[in-house]
């Protein structure tokens, strides 16, 4: 999730408002609104102060903000975080497994991103039965494009063209 969607997300969640939140941290009238809404749309970045005081105003990490460097452990964390906010992603066990999974009440989005991981599944076990190189394989995940991809698209399970789904706002 980009940054002003971060923004954006810890605002709401909160209830306030781009003028409650601008003002809150400081800017005067009119200004407030705007400045907050130049951050959440990323025309301007806030200063590591800013970033700090909005995330002790939302009660999350100034790490939860911002977007997540996953290159370290702490930073894939927060990616993992940002999936289960956007995209619901949970973790749970299955027969004591750790294991991540879809959250059908998702509705469209659990259904697109069912889709996404039964075609990443698919690749991966053409690598393990040797109908795929790793180098293919790799092509395949580094050039990743949802509509370019017509013939290896994953059919949506029966059960699940039966289930009443909500729809996404």
């Amino acid at each position: 999730m980009a940054f002003g969607k971060r923004l954006k997300f810890f605002r709401n969640r909160k209830g306030l408002t781009q003028k409650q939140v601008g003002e809150a941290v400081g800017f005067a009238g009119k200004t407030s609104e705007v400045r907050m809404a130049q951050y959440e749309t990323e025309a301007r970045t806030p200063k590591e102060p800013l970033i700090r005081q909005l995330a002790e105003m939302y009660g999350v990490s100034p790490r939860a903000i911002q977007v997540p460097d996953i290159d370290s452990e702490v930073g894939l964390a927060h990616t993992l975080f940002a999936l289960e906010d956007m995209y619901g992603l949970q973790i749970g066990t299955i027969e004591g497994e750790l294991c991540l999974r879809l959250d059908r009440s998702k509705g469209l989005t659990y259904v697109k991103m069912l889709e996404f991981f039964e075609q990443w599944q698919a690749q991966a076990e053409r690598v393990s039965t040797g109908e795929l190189s790793p180098v293919e394989y790799d092509d395949w995940r580094y050039n990743y494009s949802h509509e370019d991809l017509p013939g290896i698209h994953a059919k949506i399970p029966a059960v699940l063209e039966d289930l009443d789904l909500p729809q996404d706002d």
